[in-house]
């Protein structure tokens, strides 16, 4: 049976909700902590990596009972439901530190509800993930759930990335009262989306099979572990440019009042301004990855979209620090266009080789392989604050709790190539295994030789 518009509109829906959270996690906890509550950006960077290991964690465990679920909504709906409240409440706690708290007492503070608001998105996002396999076995279907999902998911990297900010301001206080603004959005945009996907097909008999016997099924379908591999790299680069852009949008891109956005900078600020740019280069790329998939397949798609990015980031070092917010703007929306083969295709592969390893063992287990497609993201968005913290402490990075402070020029041009030429040398290396290993593998399990 097709599934509907609202169906497939509806499981895209989800998404925008949830890459709020990711956007906030990446974006804004590492710069939140070292510029508002006087954190060292080494010890900031090393406890977001730590939280967001734990995170790595309860991935396999929530994949493993929501395969396992028996309830009459489906196996996924419970677990997005209580997520997403779990979520947007920790979301807000996070931010909300006590004024006469301690540096000491207001890091435990952000680790406690950082970590409950990972557990919270991790029971909706593995569930959601899972959803798209067994909706429809449907490629073109598949194609369509994909862009309803970045549809909705660049209206997310817009709330995350560009309202919160201006919500917040410049001072601590305006996080909480940002993240109270959004939460009802994280909540509703789920709910909504399981209400939606209600009557849409679902596996209602849940997998018999142990924890170990299902890692072994997906393991053992090499092309899916390789490609995991290779998303977790892209994402590292993605990862390093999103923890240092807060950073870049109050050191590296200043208005200097005679642009053509200069007025929309004042007004939003840079960094939403910067996100704005890029969510419009997103939604304006999404049927253009569509057509060159469709045009020369998916995996030669994404090795365009991955030099192109190079080339883009390779100008934008070179165009750094600039007063100029409009040409920065300009380069935004191209990074956006770029990123956008990021965001889709490889999300419409994986589906693909699930499908392999269900039709050579009968066990639907779609949570399991959400669970393992996310490790690689989510180790990568784990790390990049551990790297980014690490390199820019070495040069001498300085911490405040006034949002702004005085930096070296070491640590600016640090800073300028952290999130410029190292993500680029990241994305090289994840073109070539691409190109040389993912590749042969792809085809050979597409036309069934292994």
């Amino acid at each position: 049976m097709s599934l509907s518009l609202g169906q497939k509109a509806g499981w895209g829906l989800a998404d925008m909700g949830i890459v709020v959270f990711v956007i906030v996690k990446q974006l804004l906890i590492l710069a939140f902590m070292n510029s508002f509550l006087g954190i060292p950006i080494a010890l900031a960077g090393a406890v977001t990596t730590a939280v967001l290991i734990f995170d790595i964690i309860t991935d396999p465990i929530i994949g493993y009972f929501s395969d396992k679920t028996v309830s009459r909504f489906g196996r996924r709906a419970p677990w997005m439901l209580v997520g997403a409240v779990v979520l947007a409440l920790a979301m807000i706690g996070l931010f909300a530190v006590p004024e006469n708290f301690t540096t000491s007492a207001s890091l435990i503070w952000v680790i406690v509800f950082f970590l409950i608001s990972t557990l919270g998105f991790t029971m909706v996002s593995i569930p959601y993930g899972a959803m798209a396999g067994e909706m429809t076995l449907d490629k073109k279907e598949r194609s369509s759930m994909t862009a309803w999902r970045m549809a909705f998911a660049s209206l997310g990297i817009l709330v995350g990335g560009a309202l919160i900010p201006i919500l917040a301001g410049d001072t601590k206080s305006g996080y909480t009262f940002a993240a109270i603004c959004v939460a009802p959005l994280i909540i509703l945009s789920i709910w909504f989306s399981v209400f939606f996907t209600r009557n849409a097909p679902r596996t209602l008999v849940p997998s018999q099979q142990n924890f170990s016997y299902i890692l072994k099924l997906v393991l053992a379908n090499r092309a899916f572990v390789t490609l995991v591999i290779l998303y977790g790299i892209m994402t590292l680069a993605i990862a390093l440019i999103t923890a240092g852009l807060p950073f870049a949008a109050m050191y590296l891109i200043m208005d200097d009042g005679n642009s053509l956005l200069s007025g929309i900078a004042k007004g939003l600020g840079t960094l939403s301004l910067m996100f704005a740019a890029f969510v419009i280069g997103s939604i304006i790329s999404q049927a253009i990855w569509v057509k060159l998939s469709n045009l020369y397949g998916k995996v030669a798609a994404q090795l365009i979209g991955i030099l192109c990015y190079i080339a883009l980031l390779i100008f934008i070092f070179f165009s750094l620090p600039n007063y100029n917010v409009t040409l920065i703007a300009g380069l935004f929306i191209l990074a956006g266009m770029t990123n956008g083969s990021y965001q889709q295709i490889p999300w419409a592969l994986y589906p693909d080789l699930m499908d392999v390893t269900r039709e050579k063992s009968g066990e639907s287990i779609e949570g399991a392989f959400s669970a393992v497609w996310l490790f690689g993201q989510k180790v990568a968005n784990a790390v990049s604050p551990l790297i980014l913290g690490f390199i820019l402490s070495l040069y001498g990075w300085k911490e405040t709790t006034e949002g702004i402070t005085k930096q070296t020029d070491a640590a600016l041009n640090t800073l300028q190539t952290s999130i410029t030429l190292i993500p680029a040398a990241i994305l090289g290396l994840a073109g070539i295994l691409l190109f040389s290993i993912y590749l042969p593998q792809h085809k050979r399990l597409m036309s069934g030789q292994s």
